[in-house]
């Protein structure tokens, strides 16, 4: 198998190596990083070419962690939105009521109490996506298939055949699904899922203010649920509130003036007066994970593998840690001549990803859980926890670490490294 002629011999058997079900941002970003290594990838994206890219501001952002920006850059793509990047430099948070500002149990992280610079970076998806495209459309070795959508997968030996909606079928030797929360691909290869509904809504937007907001991120704990005031370029912020499903339906049917009376108590007056940008969006908010990651011949990443709560604006990080799992597994694999969608070669994938992503989705799901309530005992336990959490140097580094992804055992292209 070490032997390159056996192996030029074998994958013309095969349309590609990695046939990737899913094109939004984790999908794009894994072709990316399996063509660097070498692979040969199919995309399959249901949406049309070119749908997912829009230049206007619709409001919607990602807070990514420095190890994700270390990925990107890895991938060739940081380059073309560095200029657009707002650094998350402070993050600020604390208890609170509507009305009432913080209340107690504040930590104010610092990124200068560490060497590696910003926590990490405020990105608008009008600027990301298109990015992503783009590199996407000049990698060597990547196929888009814009529009189509996998109708059935059967795993055969020594492949895994796809049939397409338009009757075409392919094969590889690894299907990796990236299809989102419900993903067909898990279904299809029999994994479960454990759902668990939060009850709560999370309304989204961005918003322009008088004050200049310095580079700090802040999470007001309310009793209903997190808010998240995440800087953006410029004199703007990007807003993640979390309500209960009832309230939050209300307000995602309200007209702008009214959203924006019902923001102002929660949101409070420190960045002055607030006004609305672009569009609103309003999703439900639960935990969805998926038992397993790996069955025969087929990979899960992003909100296939896990869909988490926003409050730590962890889930497209979580999604890139999948794939820069995945793309060295797989590299490292077909390297050394091995089948890389094996079942010994997908174990590793399962291995590395198994602490991390459970300690991830545990931490998250707790948090929401613990802060979401104005139970008095549990106010208290917590705002000791938190202050006792910023009154000590090493463990306010150490969150700041784990915020920007730079803790455990990292694959390469979250050290900004080539595979």
């Amino acid at each position: 198998m070490d032997n390159p002629a056996c192996r030029a011999i074998v994958r013309p058997m095969f349309d590609a190596d990695v046939i990737i079900a899913g094109g939004a941002l984790t999908g794009a970003s894994l072709a990316l990083a399996l063509a660097k290594g070498g692979a040969r990838v199919v995309v399959v994206d249901r949406l049309p070419a070119g749908a997912q890219v829009s230049p206007d501001f619709d409001g919607r952002s990602y807070a990514l962690a420095l190890a994700s920006q270390r990925l990107l850059r890895a991938l060739g793509v940081w380059e073309a939105v560095a200029e657009k990047a707002q650094p998350i430099l402070h993050v600020k948070t604390g208890d609170g009521r509507p009305g009432e500002g913080v209340l107690g149990g504040l930590l104010h992280l610092d990124h200068g109490e560490i060497d590696e610079g910003p926590m990490g970076f405020m990105m608008e998806d009008r600027h990301l996506r298109p990015a992503l495209m783009a590199a996407l459309a000049e990698a060597k070795g990547v196929t888009v298939l814009a529009g189509e959508e996998i109708v059935a997968q059967e795993v055969q030996p020594g492949h895994v055949a796809v049939t397409l909606a338009s009757g075409r079928v392919l094969k590889a030797a690894l299907l990796a699904g990236a299809d989102g929360r419900g993903s067909p691909t898990a279904r299809r290869a029999g994994i479960a899922r454990r759902d668990s509904d939060y009850g709560q809504t999370a309304l989204t937007c961005a918003v322009a203010h008088e004050r200049p907001h310095g580079g700090v991120a802040h999470q007001f704990f309310m009793p209903s649920g997190p808010l998240a005031i995440l800087p953006l370029p410029g004199d703007r912020s990007s807003i993640v509130w979390s309500e209960r499903r009832d309230r939050a339906e209300d307000l995602a049917k309200a007209s702008d003036e009214a959203f924006l009376e019902a923001l102002r108590p929660v949101f409070g007056d420190f960045l002055g007066e607030i006004r609305l940008e672009g569009v609103r969006f309003a999703y439900p908010l639960g935990l969805t994970v998926a038992e397993r990651i790996v069955a025969e011949r087929v990979a899960l990443v992003g909100d296939a593998a896990q869909g988490i709560h926003p409050i730590a604006g962890q889930g497209l990080n979580q999604g890139l840690r999948d794939v820069a799992t995945l793309a060295e597994v797989v590299t490292e694999a077909r390297r050394r001549g091995e089948d890389c969608g094996s079942a010994l070669v997908l174990e590793r994938h399962r291995a590395w990803r198994s602490f991390d992503r459970t300690a991830l989705t545990l931490a998250t799901d707790g948090f929401n859980r613990l802060f979401s309530n104005d139970n008095p005992l549990l106010r208290a336990a917590r705002d000791l926890g938190v202050s006792a959490v910023a009154a000590v140097p090493e463990l306010r580094q150490r969150f700041m670490r784990e915020a920007a992804g730079l803790t455990g055992d990292l694959p390469r292209l979250l050290q900004g490294k080539a595979l």
